[in-house]
């Protein structure tokens, strides 16, 4: 900043008021130009650690996941993250942790020795977690978990309006014999899009046949080719399947073939997640729901900073979901 202000023939004072763009500073347009012109010349940049100690804000925000940076949605969310900590000018930090409880205590220790100013937690898919007690110790945000009583800010997907806008696709083509292949897993993602697939099942008036629901241990592949097999034992006369996801539908498509069904004109076939090494690669390509993985990752960075920027306000803690759209392709 020296160096700028020795260039420009202005004092230092006036050098800090032009690159930070202080308020009220009275510089005139020329010197700001001048000035300007002597950074541009000089390939001079902020030191944001200095400006971050400055103001008291490290400009780091803790990135903590459980299994994340295995899974094939990774990229979206960290994508979503990453835009809006860019334009906010700040920096993500990752940690890995596993399912390891003591090693998520380990790494959120050393995310508050680093002075970050949030810390955001993921997990892999949607689930209730059991909370590290040091994110009550800086503002902090859950990624597609909840906690238990409510008591941090999250962000997951409405699975319920999922299942019900899924199930509401099929019905509006006039499908009126629909089966589901769930997992019996008693997770959110299974639980409420049954929930919601049921609501609109009853909303246009269709009985609900329990028979039409069968469940597997597992979302593979396996589990849509069994409950496939399953539901047209029970019932020759389905003609849409509503899959817990792309990986039970991919296992429908191989039982339906050999049921010698066509897809879709035969049965018409509806998975979630838009997992599209899958979604997009089936023949015909594959209806699903679109998890907001990108629209999470872009609300966590957002809400933690604004949780920070307001310390000390005692507002009751957003529970925010995010639609997830449909993707209309052929098999519907």
């Amino acid at each position: 900043m020296g160096d700028v202000a020795r260039l420009s023939g202005v004092s230092q004072t006036t050098v800090s008021f032009v690159i930070n763009d202080t308020p009220n500073a009275n510089i005139s347009e020329k010197t700001r130009q001048i000035v300007l012109k002597a950074v541009e010349q000089l390939g001079y940049t902020p030191n944001a650690m200095a400006v971050g100690l400055r103001k008291s804000q490290s400009r780091l925000i803790g990135f903590v996941t459980d299994e994340i940076a295995t899974t094939p949605f990774t990229g979206q969310i960290i994508r979503g993250a990453q835009d809006a900590a860019r334009e906010q000018q700040r920096l993500l930090m990752f940690m890995n942790v596993g399912m390891d409880a003591n090693t998520a205590d380990q790494e959120i220790d050393i995310l508050l020795g680093q002075q970050v100013e949030g810390v955001i937690f993921a997990t892999m898919r949607h689930r209730i977690i059991k909370v590290s007690e040091l994110l009550y110790q800086i503002p902090s945000v859950l990624l597609d978990c909840r906690d238990a009583d409510g008591s941090l800010p999250s962000v997951v997907p409405d699975e319920f309006l999922g299942g019900y806008q899924a199930a509401e696709a099929l019905l509006k083509r006039n499908h009126r014999c629909i089966g589901m292949i769930n997992t019996s897993e008693s997770v959110p993602a299974s639980v409420l899009r049954e929930q919601g697939f049921r609501q609109a099942l009853t909303d246009y008036g269709i009985d609900v046949d329990e028979g039409l629901f069968v469940y597997g241990e597992d979302g593979d592949a396996k589990t849509g080719y069994d409950g496939t097999k399953a539901l047209f034992s029970y019932c020759q006369d389905i003609t849409a399947l509503f899959c817990f996801n792309d990986r039970v539908a991919m296992g429908a498509y191989d039982a339906l073939r050999q049921l010698q069904k066509r897809i879709p004109n035969d049965v018409a076939v509806i998975g979630f997640d838009n997992y599209e090494l899958i979604s997009a690669n089936l023949h015909p390509e594959l209806t699903t729901m679109q998890l907001p993985h990108y629209e999470m990752g872009r609300w966590a960075v957002e809400s933690v900073l604004k949780i920070a920027e307001s310390a000390g306000d005692k507002a009751s803690p957003m529970q925010m979901t995010l639609p997830c759209p449909i993707v209309i392709r052929n098999s519907i």
